[in-house]
Order: structure tokens, then C-alpha cells, then sequence
């Protein structure tokens, strides 16, 4: 059993040095995604689950989309989504039918992937909002959800009225087509699970471990190792001193604006995963490093 975690570790270190890269990016791209974080939404681009369902109640009219697969929307869906699943080609090839002039709510399990996708199509110009804790961790938890649950599906229309940057769309539908080239790997979704980082930074594999939680936070406990770049308006201003030849972890505290994030360091060419779960919270047991028990330092 020890030469099996050995074994183990040693190949987490390869591939978390093999993996780094670093690519041209365009104007279009870089003034998109610094735009953004230097002007982040009050909101950090999310709705609370409770205030995601009221809506769906009041008979709002509002434009969702679902990122889970689709045989879990099949089961029960909130009333009115569109499929999209998340993974290399549907998001992509569904761009130029998504509305330009209406807020784009994304849920999907636990909202990590719902916060990348909705972090993307705010860089290609859309108003996209994340349902907070997705599925699984929020609406599902909201009392009374189930009126809002239905099993019809529904589809996009026809192509819109909204053009996006040619530079910014071809960036987004790359950011996606990488998905497969790490579906099969550690970083599956451009994610890291806590165990594997445990066993990186058990082993001192040569990564960048970068904490977006806020100061008071991050100086009660960390993950060893780690830097800290607050989350909020002007973070962009620090990406610059980030390393573009080794694997980025970033965390927060349960994957949401990491996921964020990560999204927009990827985007500027940066290898940037986030971590499942962020450090933990309450909301979000069993995920996150906290909540597995792991060593924190101050």
C-alpha cells in the first residue's frame, strides 16, 4: 500500500509540472477578461438560490440555462431551462443563440462549472449570473423547490441579434475544447480534488497555490504554501505577477469564485485549475479542503 501512494504521488508531481503552458492571447481577450475583474458586479455575478427560486415562482420571465448532463436534467429540471451540458462542443456551438439583452442564469451541481461558464459569457459580452451552490448544495435545499421542477424539456432558438468579438469567441470555444484533453486526467473540468492537492503539497511538487479568500481569512489558516490575492474589484492588477510556466491552484472558500477565476486566468494564457470545494464551509460539507480534515498553516 505505501509504494501504491508512493507511485501515486510521484505521477500527481508529473503531471502537475507537465501540464504548464502558456499561450498567445489578443487585445480583445486581455481587455475583456482585466475589464471585468476590475469592475466585478456587486453581486459577483451570482444569485442566491432562495432568490433564484422566488423568481421561478413569481413566473418571471427568465432565460436558464442547465450545465448538467443530460439524463440528470431529464429527471427534473427548473422550470423553463435549456439544457447545455457542460463539456467540450454544447456551450460552445450554442453562443449565437444565447440573448444578448437578458440576464443568463446558469446552474449546475454545485455551481464551480455554472461559475466558469457564467465568468465566460460575461467576458463574451453577455449578463450572466450563477444560481449559488447549484443543484445539489442550493436549490434543491430551498423549501419549497419542488414547485418549480418540471420534466419537459426545452430548447434554444434560432440564431440572435447578438455578435460576438470574433477574438473572444474563438478564445471561449478553445477554453471549452480543452476540456477534453483533461477529461482523463487529475484536472478533469479544471479541477483538482482535495486529496490530490493534499498529496502535491504532501509531496512539494513545484505549483502555484493561490488563496482568493479575503485577508482576515486567509491569515487565520491557509493551505501551505499559498499566496493571497483577495477576490474583488482590481484583482486583475495582481495576475501579472503570476508564474505562466507552472500549474496556478486557486481556491476560495467553496469553488465558486475560484472557478471564476480560473476562467479568466486560463483565458489569459495562464494553466489555472481551481480547487473542488474550495477550503470548506459549513455549506458545502463534505467538500472542500477544511472539511476533509487537511492541515491548514497561518
Amino acid at each position: 500500500m505505501k509504494r501504491k501512494i508512493i507511485l501515486t504521488a510521484v505521477f500527481v508531481v508529473m503531471a502537475l509540472v507537465l501540464s504548464a503552458s502558456a499561450f498567445a492571447v489578443s487585445d480583445a481577450v486581455e481587455d475583456a477578461v482585466n475589464g471585468y475583474f476590475a469592475d466585478l458586479p456587486s453581486d459577483n455575478s451570482m444569485i442566491g438560490e432562495a432568490e433564484f427560486v422566488e423568481k421561478v415562482k413569481a413566473g418571471e420571465d427568465l432565460f436558464i440555462l442547465d450545465i448538467r448532463q443530460p439524463d440528470v436534467y431529464n429527471e427534473g429540471h427548473v422550470k423553463g431551462a435549456v439544457n447545455i451540458p457542460w463539456g467540450p462542443e454544447a456551450i460552445p456551438a450554442a453562443l449565437d443563440k444565447l440573448p444578448g439583452d437578458k440576464t443568463i442564469y446558469v446552474y449546475c451541481y454545485t455551481a464551480q462549472t455554472a461559475n466558469q461558464t457564467a465568468a465566460l459569457l460575461n467576458f463574451a459580452g453577455f449578463e450572466a449570473k450563477s444560481v449559488r451552490f447549484g443543484w445539489n448544495l442550493g436549490i434543491s435545499r430551498v423549501a419549497g423547490y419542488e414547485e418549480i421542477v418540471e420534466t419537459e424539456a426545452h430548447q434554444l432558438g434560432g440564431v440572435t441579434d447578438y455578435k460576438i468579438n470574433a477574438d473572444l469567441k474563438a478564445a471561449v470555444e478553445d477554453y471549452y475544447a480543452g476540456l477534453a484533453d483533461v477529461s482523463d486526467t487529475i484536472y478533469k473540468n479544471y479541477k483538482i480534488a482535495e486529496d490530490m492537492l493534499k498529496m502535491a503539497v504532501d509531496s512539494g511538487a513545484d505549483i502555484m497555490i493561490v488563496s482568493i479568500r479575503q485577508p482576515k481569512d486567509f491569515a487565520e489558516g491557509h493551505i501551505k504554501g499559498a499566496v493571497n490575492i483577495p477576490w474583488g474589484a482590481g484583482m486583475q492588477q495582481y495576475f501579472g505577477q503570476l508564474p505562466q510556466d507552472k500549474k496556478i491552484v486557486v481556491y476560495c472558500y467553496t469553488g465558486q469564485t475560484a472557478g471564476q477565476a480560473v476562467a479568466g486566468l486560463r483565458m489569459l494564457g495562464y494553466d489555472a485549475v481551481s480547487l473542488n470545494g474550495g477550503m470548506g464551509t459549513p455549506a458545502n460539507k463534505p467538500y472542500g479542503w477544511s472539511n476533509k480534515g487537511y492541515e491548514v498553516v497561518k
